[in-house]
């Protein structure tokens, strides 16, 4: 594009992407996401992960900021889609319009407590897709009667001799993260499980915090899910549902979303969409120096635009081959 005459002004920029449509920037930013899927494989099953985040900036004194509800593609790191709502508790009629408006058809969905929902499971299973959905205490007896038998020791035990266990160790800022998978399909005292369409295992993620000092505690979560029990893709589906929280994080650290004040909704989710869609270019682009931050690569494209606009031009053309 050329600015001849120079960068427009701040409302100049605020009023055009006040004027762009939602929809068409989104389809714009799916072809993209097509072009560069184009040749991939169906071999690996995809994790998306759906998640909510607040623009805690964009209000008008006594009003709501947009809640934007987005479905992240883990493998591909791209949104799918999203879907603004006035605020976190509206998720739960978001979540479904998300899922309406992409493909997911044999992937596999991980959802927080907040969507963990009837309606929501019966909507992933008819667009024939899995899901993994974590269970809070807001899901009242069936929290309770998962995690009373995941605790059991027995219970346990019976589950690693089947072979339904996964051990790993990570060393995390100066401490070491032990996480332990299970997953049953033993589930047929299960009072609830009737009302979940498609449920056919419970399972358990037992993470063992130990710090420098000798000091360890414990964190349990519990999920019900459409998978038979194939403890590499649940465990993977439990681990990467930290992709979306991440990319949320990226937006207000690399991009500085909490920040922005802009106040027009439409602007503002539209500016959120092509936050996401650089984010996917900074996760895809390489530059001179390896293992480079991506606030770091965005000031190093900053210097010289035109090279690198050429350099992710042929990335693009190397991935769809």
């Amino acid at each position: 594009m050329e600015l001849k005459n120079g960068v427009p002004s701040h409302d100049t920029l605020c009023r055009v992407f006040g004027m762009i449509s939602l929809d068409v920037l989104q389809q714009l930013y799916q072809k993209w996401q097509e072009l560069l899927n184009r040749n991939e494989g169906e071999a690996l099953r995809k994790i998306i992960c759906i998640d909510g985040k607040t623009m805690r900036s964009n209000k008008r004194k006594e009003g709501k900021p947009s809640h934007i509800v987005s479905a992240w593609s883990r493998e591909d790191g791209f949104c799918l889609g999203q879907k603004a709502v006035d605020e976190k508790s509206n998720e739960i009629t978001a979540i479904p319009q998300v899922l309406e408006k992409i493909q997911i058809k044999g992937q596999v969905v991980t959802i927080d407590a907040m969507g963990t929902q009837t309606s929501i499971a019966e909507k992933i299973r008819n667009k024939r897709a899995d899901y993994v959905l974590a269970l809070k205490r807001n899901q009242g007896n069936l929290y309770e009667d998962v995690s009373l038998y995941l605790k059991d020791e027995e219970e346990k035990g019976k589950i690693r001799a089947a072979g339904n266990y996964k051990r790993t160790i990570e060393k995390a800022r100066s401490q070491i993260e032990i996480r332990e998978y299970y997953q049953t399909e033993t589930i047929g005292w299960l009072g609830q499980k009737k009302e979940w369409k498609g449920l056919k295992s419970i399972g358990m993620e037992e993470k063992t915090i130990r710090t420098e000092g000798g000091e360890e505690k414990k964190e349990y979560r519990y999920y019900i899910s459409s998978l038979k029990t194939e403890i590499e893709l649940f465990s993977r589906a439990v681990r990467g549902h930290w992709s979306i929280e991440s990319m949320h994080w990226q937006l207000d650290v690399t991009f500085h979303e909490d920040a922005n004040t802009t106040l027009d909704k439409q602007a503002a989710q539209n500016l959120n969409i092509i936050r996401k869609w650089s984010l996917s270019i900074l996760k895809i682009i390489e530059i001179f120096r390896p293992n480079l931050s991506m606030k770091k690569k965005r000031f190093v494209i900053s210097m010289n635009p035109e090279q690198f606009r050429n350099q992710q031009e042929r990335s693009s053309t190397s991935r769809t081959g």
